[in-house]
């Protein structure tokens, strides 16, 4: 299971085993306190049919501490469960990032799926609330936070994640020409047996938030650690990876991996205006950081 849905909201749980571990990383580190000096990058609206409006705070090229995200999303639930308690408006809102190296674990997720010791991890482990068992977050991969009202669109948690899976496909589609899928039974995005995007979601009085990592330059070792979402036998990859591995592939030849990063990020925030016909907002950061928590 990758759903976990409760009819009251429930932030009660807490990182397992944060360590003092230090790890140098080449990219910049946001902290929470220093966000707000930092502006959203330029996004051009993709033209649909849809009306409905979504902020997005796009932070793709930083890497923000898991508890920060983790907390700027539980802020924006109660936001909007607090706007449908007075019946007023209640827009989407995306986040699109990476993260510092981090384990993330679903509320019953069972340790037996990592291969280290929890009072030894190599990196932060943090349990959630959200569905499904352990995975990697970190550097190379963009996670995409929706916090979405499903009353917006459709209440209905199985045909929001096929909806999340839709938005990756098309963006491997569109953007690599690589040819994804699902697999029946198992949540997420594939190409062949290789597992590209990992799904876990919670949903609260029909708001739905956690979201989706999909793997561009991301280092896969760290997966070696963990049975990655509860599942054996099966592998995790990579759009570098894939993109490498296909040299016939004139695609490969054109993009500079540098890049990878920034252009997957455009690609996931259109395909995402598209799937769920959304008007994109870009937000400022301060905006994000501003939010009342007393909500």
């Amino acid at each position: 299971m990758i759903i976990q849905a409760t009819t009251t909201s429930n932030f009660g749980s807490f990182p397992i085993c944060p360590t003092t571990r230090h790890h140098s990383q080449s990219r910049k580190i946001i902290p929470l306190n220093l966000v707000s000096s930092q502006k959203g990058q330029e996004f051009t609206s993709v033209t649909h049919k849809g009306d409905k409006m979504c902020e997005c705070f796009d932070l793709h090229k930083e890497l923000v501490p898991y508890g920060d995200a983790w907390n700027w999303q539980k802020v924006i639930v109660r936001e909007k469960s607090w706007l449908i308690e007075r019946n007023e408006e209640c827009p989407d809102t995306l986040i699109v990032l990476q993260h510092q190296p981090v384990y993330t674990m679903g509320t019953g997720s069972s340790i037996e799926y990592l291969n280290f010791d929890i009072k030894n991890a190599p990196f932060e482990v943090y349990r959630t609330e959200r569905g499904g068992e352990v995975t990697y977050h970190g550097p190379g991969q963009l996670t995409m936070y929706p916090i979405i009202n499903l009353r917006n669109h459709k209440m209905d948690l199985h045909w929001y994640l096929r909806e999340l899976e839709e938005v990756v496909i098309r963006v491997l589609s569109s953007t690599f020409s690589i040819k994804a899928s699902r697999i029946e039974g198992l949540t997420g995005v594939w190409v062949g047996d290789q597992k590209l995007a990992a799904i876990g979601i919670k949903v609260s009085q029909w708001i739905a938030y956690h979201g989706l990592a999909l793997n561009v330059t991301t280092d896969l070792a760290p997966f070696n650690l963990i049975v990655p979402c509860g599942i054996r036998n099966r592998k995790v990859g990579s759009i570098k990876g894939l993109l490498e591995e296909s040299c016939s592939n004139a695609k490969a030849h054109h993009f500079d991996y540098s890049q990878l990063i920034d252009i997957t990020s455009q690609s996931l925030i259109r395909e995402f205006s598209e799937v769920f016909q959304l008007k994109i907002q870009q937000r400022s950061l301060e905006f994000l950081v501003k939010k009342p928590e007393s909500l």
